[in-house]
């Protein structure tokens, strides 16, 4: 089994050495990659489906940042559709008006289906979220929001949660384990698309699971088997090297977004910025309370039309006109270009990822697409 750290080392340490080979003479500093996916029968390794040591190697990395047991899934999405598959029939389940365009559809299909009763609310108000708990058997949060960067008052939703019973997911996507902790803040899942910061590099699909609750973490492990949601050999791997530079990546990214967040803001063409770090934004004062910074993450609203903000998107040299976030490149898209994006999203809605270039060029490029409108 893979070697954990010493519990006293800071965060930023057991990035870089949880989830080791055991530290003994000729024994590899990574875990090799392992294509295989069947083994010799009486081992601890019996099938890939059902976890291999490279698998594994990255849930006890992930599992300590967030403070209990990750599971890995191939996509982020089938790691929503884990923790679905275990509601209920018939659950009702409060769910954040803004969230991933995947889960929000997922969640609407459900209750189209009749399998949940889907409350939808304004996450960031946390006394309509309070209310919206009565009888509620779980509770989705996501915070910042995707993609209007709002803030959710953790700790108070849990509190209420809890006290009727109800189950508090949270996708800690945008924030990372190393801007928020929502287990320390009371939830009972937190979800993460490892596809985005955690691996970093745009180059695979992945999604983890973590929880404190040991029958939970297992119940999570029998629903990948049964849905055949476990990543393969390379997936794991590609994560786990990303994982060891995200607080390098993150650090650079908050900082470069910040300075260019500020800028956006007295720019001419430039209608509003979200972005939690930002003096008078709606989430600033939460966000400096329960977040270690404000992130990487950012929406912008041009000042004009839907065409206006496209043309910026496509406008753009340095940054990558692309769906995503989280990446060592700096991304830009127009959100409502997808037809299934929650149409209160505005038209003029810019999504920015910012990656780890350098700021003064980002900005440079970003300031000459916004000349264009």
């Amino acid at each position: 089994m893979p070697e954990q750290p010493e519990t006293a080392w800071s965060i930023d340490t057991q990035l870089v050495h949880a989830g080791r080979p055991p530290a003994e003479p000729g024994n590899p500093v990574n875990y090799p990659i392992e294509l295989s996916s069947t083994y010799h029968a009486g081992g601890e390794v019996e099938y890939a489906r059902d976890g291999t040591l490279g698998m594994r190697s990255l849930e006890e990395a992930m599992g300590p940042l967030e403070g209990g047991e990750a599971i890995a899934f191939a996509s982020g999405m089938a790691a929503a559709n884990a923790i679905m598959d275990l509601l209920p029939q018939g659950a009702i389940v409060v769910a954040a008006e803004f969230t991933y365009t995947g889960v929000a559809l997922r969640l609407r299909e459900l209750d189209e289906r009749g399998a949940i009763s889907l409350r939808r609310v304004d996450i960031a108000d946390t006394e309509a979220v309070i209310a919206a708990l009565q009888g509620a058997d779980a509770v989705w949060v996501e915070s910042p929001t995707n993609p209007m960067m709002e803030i959710a008052d953790i700790p108070a939703i849990s509190e209420a949660a809890h006290a009727v019973g109800a189950v508090v997911v949270c996708d800690n996507t945008f924030a990372t384990p190393l801007g928020q902790r929502p287990l320390q803040m009371g939830a009972d899942v937190v979800l993460h698309s490892a596809t985005k910061a955690i691996g970093g590099h745009s180059d695979c699909l992945l999604g983890i699971v973590v929880t404190a609750d040991p029958d939970r973490a297992d119940a999570l492990r029998v629903r990948r088997t049964l849905l055949g949601a476990a990543p393969g050999a390379l997936e794991c791997y590609l994560v786990l090297r990303g994982l060891r530079t995200l607080a390098l990546r993150r650090a650079r990214s908050q900082a470069s977004a910040q300075v260019i967040a500020e800028r956006l803001a007295a720019h001419p063409a430039v209608a509003r910025v979200r972005y939690p770090g930002l003096p008078g934004d709606p989430g600033r004062e939460r966000a400096a309370r329960l977040m270690t910074g404000p992130g990487f993450m950012m929406a912008i609203e041009i000042a004009g039309d839907a065409a206006a903000a496209q043309t910026v998107a496509e406008s753009v040299r340095l940054w990558v006109h692309a769906t995503s976030l989280g990446g060592v490149e700096s991304l830009i898209e127009r959100r409502r270009r997808w037809p299934a994006e929650n149409p209160r999203v505005p038209e003029a809605l810019l999504r920015l990822s910012v990656g780890i270039e350098d700021p003064e060029d980002l900005w440079t490029d970003l300031a000459g697409a916004l000349a264009r409108v």
